[in-house]
C-alpha cells in the first residue's frame, strides 16, 4: 500500500509515520504499509519469544522487539527506513531512544526478516543495507520455501539462512529440517527450523 508519492528522508519518515495501527518501513522515499499474512506472525512470535527466554536466561544486556524502526542506506546513499520482523538491540543503545521516537541509527545486534511474497528485498536490499549499517548478524527465515532456485538449491525446502560479518562481509550458513538454528549472538539457543515451519501451520484441535 503505498502512502506518499514524495521522497522522504528518514526524519520525514519519523514525522510522518502513520498513526493509523500498522506497520510501516520508508522505501525509495516513500512510506509503504506492511501487510504480514497470520502464518508470518505466528514464526515471527516464535522466533522473539525464544530469543527472549535465552536473554532471560543468560541475563543478558539485550531487548528483543517486533517495532524496532532502523535507518539504513542504500548503495547509492539513499536513506530508507525499515522495520525487521524480530530485532535484537544492545541494552545501553535502547535505554538511548527510550523516550523518543527517533528510530535507531546504531547497528542492532541481529535482526530477523521472515520471508513473504516480495522476498528478494529480504535476500537483496535488505541484506545489502544491514550490512552496510553494521549489524552482525541477520535471519533471513524462508519458512515457504518461496526464494528462487539460485538460493534455495533445487530441492526448494523451508531454509533458515543466518549470517555473519566476517572480515566486512556477510557469511550465510543454511539450516533446514531438524538442524538446530546456529546465532552468533545465541549460540546455544534451542530453536530448529522444523519447529518454525510449524509455527506457521494451523493449530491442532
Amino acid at each position: 500500500m503505498n502512502i506518499t508519492k514524495t521522497r522522504l528522508t528518514f526524519e520525514q519518515f519519523i514525522e510522518q509515520y502513520p498513526e493509523a495501527r500498522g506497520i510501516y518501513e520508508l522505501v525509495d522515499g516513500e512510506i509503504i504499509e506492511m501487510r504480514p499474512i497470520g502464518a508470518h506472525e505466528n514464526v515471527a512470535n516464535l522466533i522473539q519469544r525464544a530469543i527472549d527466554r535465552e536473554i532471560e536466561r543468560l541475563n543478558l544486556d539485550l531487548v528483543v522487539t517486533r517495532t524496532a524502526l532502523v535507518r539504513v542506506e542504500t548503495k547509492d546513499g539513499q536513506e530508507q527506513g525499515r522495520n525487521p520482523d524480530v530485532s535484537v538491540v544492545d541494552g545501553e543503545i535502547w535505554d538511548r531512544y527510550l523516550y523518543t521516537y527517533q528510530g535507531f541509527r546504531e547497528p542492532l545486534r541481529l535482526a530477523v526478516e521472515v520471508t513473504s511474497t516480495n522476498w528478494e528485498d529480504d535476500y537483496v536490499d535488505k541484506l545489502d543495507e544491514y550490512g552496510r549499517l553494521g549489524i552482525v548478524e541477520y535471519w533471513i527465515v524462508d519458512y515457504l520455501a518461496i526464494a528462487s532456485r539460485s538460493y534455495l538449491g533445487r530441492s526448494k525446502v523451508p531454509t533458515v539462512f543466518v549470517y555473519q560479518i566476517v572480515d566486512g562481509d556477510y557469511q550465510s550458513q543454511a539450516f533446514r529440517g531438524s538442524d538446530r538454528i546456529i546465532s552468533p549472538t545465541f549460540p546455544e539457543l534451542k530453536l530448529t527450523v522444523k519447529q518454525i515451519v510449524a509455527a506457521s501451520q494451523p493449530r491442532i484441535r
